[in-house]
């Protein structure tokens, strides 16, 4: 809230300080401040949907895992889906020359934006969140300071981000993208989410034999309920042994919610809704709708950054627009570490990437191409491949290869690999930079 408070100072004095004194950095104050205000907005809006998409995925009985890569990841890649959408509608909207070789040069220009956040997003997500998590988790939890990553989070949803990302590289070699590229990743997606749904009638048939053996015991601790968890191949987290815990206790999950997913914070927290069905999709509506207002607010910043800055505007929403629409990642992974939800902070991230890729990216291309009368998106400025395009196929690739190793190496992430992954970002972050002046 005190964040929120100094935002607002500063956005209405560096509003002053334009109309009294106008320049480059009068403008640019004025346009950070704008950024801050608009990922505050977005947290705000994306943090009542998480809390009823966990209400459901607790009442529907789905594993973190599955959850964090699903619910959470839906809930978490609102932003991103909204801003490439909204840089494809705005950028061909306000053209100057309604021609139609203008017209697909600025759908390219869009879309080209569209790619930059998905994939800069995607960067963030697989890089700062886990580091974010390790972190967090290495100072405050000390009985427990890592993080230890389940081998499905690696070998399934680090594996489909692998593939789709492979995927959407071959085809960025292109000099158009037409609907194929939609329609291939809605299949992805559509696959991803049949292994997802197969992996979570496994794991409800396996946490039902072990309540079944639970209810053998007389008050059964909880020790006896992590170990008879981790028996039948269920990941014990805290969350899970408290709510399996009600469920011994005759608790019924089907009509009744438990105490750690039974209210929706709104407003920093100073407001709590009762969830129940019906008002679990009334705040799923609600913010969905407020998400949308803060991305279309979102891109016309970018937009007006990249004018002030005179830079393509590839580079400024490969960091700004992908980082401000990452702020819900984070902080719900952070929450999912801290209540001990380890599987669930690492992949959210991972199924956020994948929502990312799958879907963030198909809906704009669609919309761009009805846009642009049905022709296919060029991704070439003046007969040369878009600016940072390529360099950005590359890093994707290597940092995503060197992440997954990073996480799979003793399936733990320390405080030591957190601050290697910081580091990683860091270059990503150098080549948006250098980039943008050219280089």
């Amino acid at each position: 809230m005190k964040i929120t408070l100094v935002c607002l100072i500063g956005l209405v004095a560096s509003f002053l300080w334009i109309n009294v004194a106008p320049s480059m950095v009068s403008k640019l104050a004025f346009e950070g401040f704008q950024i801050v205000m608009v990922s505050i907005v977005i947290w705000q809006a994306c943090d009542p949907f998480a809390d009823a998409a966990q209400y459901f995925g607790e009442r529907w009985r789905i594993p973190g895992s599955v959850r964090g890569a699903t619910l959470d990841a839906v809930a978490s890649s609102l932003p991103e889906l909204f801003t490439g959408l909204f840089f494809v509608m705005v950028v061909i909207t306000t053209a100057a020359d309604p021609a139609a070789g203008q017209a697909a040069h600025n759908s390219g220009e869009g879309f080209g934006a569209t790619i930059a956040t998905c994939a800069g997003s995607a960067v963030y997500n697989m890089i700062l969140i886990p580091a974010f998590c390790g972190i967090t988790i290495a100072l405050t939890r000390h009985w427990k300071p890592v993080i230890e990553i389940d081998r499905k989070v690696i070998t399934r949803d680090g594996f489909w981000f692998l593939v789709c990302e492979i995927v959407l590289v071959a085809f960025l070699f292109q000099k158009q993208l037409s609907w194929h590229l939609a329609a291939v990743l809605f299949l992805l997606y559509g696959i991803y989410l049949a292994w997802l749904w197969l992996d979570a009638l496994k794991y409800r048939a396996a946490r039902l034999e072990a309540i079944e053996t639970l209810r053998q015991l007389p008050s059964p601790d909880d020790d006896q309920i992590r170990q008879t968890l981790a028996q039948a191949g269920v990941s014990p987290s805290p969350s899970l042994i408290d709510y399996v815990r009600h469920e011994l206790n005759h608790d019924d999950p089907e009509t009744d919610s438990t105490e750690h997913v039974e209210t929706a914070g709104v407003f920093f927290g100073w407001f709590d809704i009762h969830l129940r069905p019906a008002v679990g999709y009334a705040i799923l509506a609600a913010s969905t709708a407020v998400t949308a207002m803060a991305c279309f607010w979102l891109v016309e910043i970018t937009l007006s950054i990249a004018e002030t800055l005179n830079v393509p505007l590839f580079f400024v929403a490969v960091i700004v627009a992908a980082a401000a629409s990452s702020v819900p990642d984070t902080l719900l992974s952070i929450a999912a570490a801290k209540r001990g939800d380890d599987d669930g902070a690492v992949s959210n991230a991972f199924g956020s990437n994948i929502f990312d890729i799958c879907i963030c990216l198909s809906v704009p291309l669609i919309a761009g191409i009805i846009l642009n009368e049905g022709q296919p998106i060029d991704l070439v400025v003046d007969g040369k491949p878009m600016p940072g395009l390529f360099g950005l196929q590359i890093l994707l690739l290597t940092m995503t290869v060197i992440t997954l190793g990073v996480l799979a190496k003793d399936f733990r992430l320390t405080m030591l690999k957190s601050c290697f992954l910081v580091g990683l970002y860091l270059i990503f972050f150098g080549y948006a930079v250098l980039g943008s002046l050219g280089y």
